[in-house]
């Protein structure tokens, strides 16, 4: 059972929290923020957490510290800790940064702390339904063999993957959340408008294109990005493309085009795609660039 220190009552923190609660993996919980009064959540509405207003000094038998902060505000949160606390020999503390290695929590690691980072591969939009949305994610650990442990042990207890990736490759990994993340939103904004502007309402526009997503998403993590979706690209359609790239409006065709490529060099590398209807496919995108 842990006893957990967090600093930083967000989304994310939060929603880790009420996900090692649900998982019965904690035995005490205090949590440290920057408001007087805690926000309401049902950690604290119910008295499972202790709740903090500023820094604290972790209890002696703390298992480990969480700084689930903004990347800015890390170099500050460090260098206060480690003045307002005394030295902890080996006791993990790991900051959720997708961006920052482990080198921001130097003042910690000098006064004897375990350092390291768990940055879980997943969109939080909100804290309490968030608590759920672990199970199956992958959490990227870094660090020292302590707080490397730790992460992994936090990670196993939330139904997480832990993830083993070198320090110098950790930009492609936040890259990557948000290519999926940030990619995934971008594009159901833009099908949604498409739509919209086709005389869907905007409600069932949004409910449509989520499901479809979501079936899109299914047949990916069934059968891979190459044969888990369908469309003209995959069927080697090349008039239903050109009808498409003719009805889009010029901000959209733009990224309906590139999306084409990206699905045809999987088609090729998959050999779902003959060279010839492949060349013809190179031609019509050349032509609307």
């Amino acid at each position: 059972m842990e006893h957990l220190h967090l600093v930083g009552p967000g989304r994310l923190g939060l929603a880790l929290a009420g996900a090692l609660v649900e998982a019965e993996a904690v035995a005490s919980l205090r949590i440290c923020g920057r408001h007087p009064e805690p926000p309401s959540h049902p950690l604290f509405t119910q008295g499972v957490a202790t709740y903090t207003f500023g820094l604290a000094t972790p209890d002696p038998d703390t298992t480990a510290v969480l700084l689930a902060v903004p990347d800015r505000i890390l170099p500050e949160l460090a260098h206060a800790l480690a003045g307002h606390t005394p030295p902890r020999e080996g006791v993990p503390v790991l900051h959720t940064s997708g961006s920052l290695g482990t080198d921001v929590l130097a003042p910690l690691h000098a006064r004897g702390w375990s350092v390291g980072s768990f940055f879980p591969l997943q969109t939080v939009p909100h804290p309490v339904p968030g608590a759920g949305m672990f199970e199956g994610a992958g959490v990227v650990v870094a660090g020292e063999p302590d707080a490397a442990s730790a992460g992994r042990r936090l990670a196993h207890a939330i139904g997480a993957t832990p993830l083993d990736v070198p320090a110098a490759r950790r930009p492609l990994v936040h890259a990557a959340a948000l290519l999926v993340s940030n990619g995934v939103a971008g594009l159901l904004s833009a099908a949604e408008d498409v739509l919209t502007d086709a005389g869907v309402e905007p409600a069932d526009a949004r409910r449509s294109m989520v499901r479809l997503a979501e079936g899109a998403l299914d047949g990916v993590g069934r059968y891979g990005p190459a044969r888990g979706v369908t469309g003209p690209v995959a069927d080697g359609d090349v008039e239903a493309v050109d009808l498409h790239m003719r009805a889009l409006p010029s901000e959209i065709r733009g990224l309906y085009r590139e999306i084409g490529r990206a699905a045809l060099a999987r088609g090729l590398e998959a050999d779902g795609v003959d060279p010839g209807t492949h060349d013809r496919f190179l031609e019509l995108f050349d032509q609307n660039a």
